[in-house]
């Protein structure tokens, strides 16, 4: 998710908050029962009665400020921490209009296309699944976003798995397994230097840590779908079918991989010299506007209106029409709403401290190193369902837990990783998260279907518990 920058993000995060009036501390009690009913409105809502997430999450935001205002929050208080939350989340913001301008571009440019056409003589059923998930991880690990990833691997890989026959919702699962894994580990994405910062850790050591409980994670994960993917090797299309959506795709594109290849290659280069993700994704919108116009030979007026909001393709195949008229600035409307309220949410659960209060209590009573990993990851898959995204939770989870972790004489980057396996995995799992909305929105699959399937993504939380129970890969302290 290489959409903050992690230093200027940290360094606006821990400013002096401008609104005047002191805040009080809310009780154990209180805190419990803010968060308690939160979570019970959402999962009620959502899974009882199919209530739509923006309108729990207005209804939550009531709660919460409710709360706020019993405390004697004055309600332009409350306002200012809901506003402060959404203007630190401005660069992920743009990031989800650049990111629906990238795939109509792409679309367009016929880079999507290309990229089916040669996966589908590439890729088997058998390979599918293992072969994609390590595709996503080395693309998510050279730009360092995972959202960069699903947005446009992502996206080939549901139209590939499609013209397979291979559930929608598995292939979500590989493709959200690689990328956040890729995301993850990147020296350039934004939550890696963002939780290696929070825990006062080099960023290589964090990295160096993760390897302990992030490789036999991903292994375990890249087995798994391996062993998936034989189960699928009798389940491929007819070579006639195959060869119907490959001429579908020539006859709507001129498909040279050296012409239409260039706006993903153009937007992995600028990633790995580390250009602003602003920058890098409107470069290669730009350039694949060109493309559109002037190699693939497409009306201007078209091209340009499809940035605001794609149309279908015309191969006469409705699936693959439907794939490549997706993206567009309006595509992303439903998750920019619903990020919006989240981050809100969000603010005010982490401005007025009733997660600070209802996990210090806990955090006092954990003395064995199992418990605390197990603690901190909780934490931050508490942090992500309250407050609606990763950054804020792996903050507030290094300062919760720094102490603790300096007493039982752990390296700084046992902290900060472990933090990651907590926020920076899960979030995606969760559909009000910004990255759960996002993921569903551009895959087209809802979090819930998908997550079964996500199998890197709480695998690396069971990890870490039993190689720390275990004592295996636990850095110690070392002076200086």
């Amino acid at each position: 998710m290489a959409i903050l920058s992690g230093l200027a993000y940290a360094a606006r995060m821990q400013e002096t908050e401008p609104h005047s009036q002191t805040l009080p501390s809310p009780s154990l009690a209180q805190s419990a029962l803010c968060f308690g009913v939160v979570v019970l409105v959402i999962a009620v809502g959502l899974f009882r009665f199919g209530i739509d997430l923006h309108v729990l999450m207005f209804l939550c935001l009531l709660w919460v400020g409710a709360n706020g205002r019993w405390l004697g929050l004055h309600y332009e208080t409350i306002r200012t921490l809901m506003g402060q939350a959404i203007s630190r989340a401005l660069p992920a913001i743009y990031i989800f209009i650049l990111i629906g301008m990238v795939i109509a571009s792409f679309m367009q440019s016929g880079t999507i296309a290309a990229l089916m056409y040669f996966g589908l003589s590439w890729l088997t059923p058998s390979l599918f699944l293992s072969v994609g998930m390590v595709l996503c991880a080395l693309m998510s690990v050279a730009t360092g976003t995972s959202w960069g990833t699903v947005g446009t691997l992502g996206v080939v890989f549901m139209g590939i798995g499609e013209a397979m026959a291979i559930p929608l919702p598995l292939v979500a699962g590989m493709v959200v397994c690689g990328a956040t894994f890729g995301d993850k580990m990147s020296p350039i994405s934004d939550t890696t230097n963002l939780a290696a910062m929070s825990a006062e850790t080099s960023l290589y050591r964090h990295i160096y840590s993760m390897l302990f409980t992030t490789a036999p994670s991903f292994l375990i994960a890249l087995l798994i779908f391996t062993a998936i993917g034989f189960q699928y090797g009798n389940a491929n299309l007819s070579s006639s079918a195959i060869s119907a959506i490959q001429e579908a795709l020539r006859a709507e594109y001129r498909l040279s991989p050296a012409v239409t290849l260039l706006p993903i290659v153009l937007l992995a280069t600028l990633s790995i010299k580390r250009v602003a993700a602003e920058v890098t994704m409107s470069a290669s919108v730009v350039l694949a506007v060109l493309i559109a116009i002037f190699y693939q030979q497409s009306n201007v007026a078209e091209v340009l209106n499809a940035l605001w909001s794609n149309t279908a393709a015309t191969t006469g195949i409705e699936n693959l029409d439907n794939l490549l008229g997706r993206g567009g600035i309006f595509s992303m409307a439903w998750t920019l709403i619903l990020a919006i309220m989240a981050l809100a949410l969000g603010g005010v659960m982490h401005g007025v401290g009733f997660l600070r209060v209802l996990l210090s209590g806990i955090i006092a009573r954990v003395n064995k190193v199992w418990a605390l990993v197990a603690t901190t990851i909780s934490s931050g898959l508490i942090g992500n369902m309250a407050m609606g995204e990763a950054y804020i939770s792996i903050i507030l989870n290094c300062q919760l837990f720094k102490e603790k972790y300096e007493s039982q004489q752990l390296d700084p980057a046992v902290l900060s990783r472990t933090v990651e396996e907590g926020s920076t995995l899960t979030t995606g799992l969760i559909p009000w998260t910004t990255a759960g909305a996002f993921y569903s929105a551009t895959l087209g699959i809802s979090a819930l279907e998908y997550a079964p399937y996500a199998f890197f993504n709480y695998l690396n939380a069971l990890v870490a518990i039993g190689m720390a129970t275990a004592g295996l890969g636990l850095l110690r302290k070392t002076t200086a």
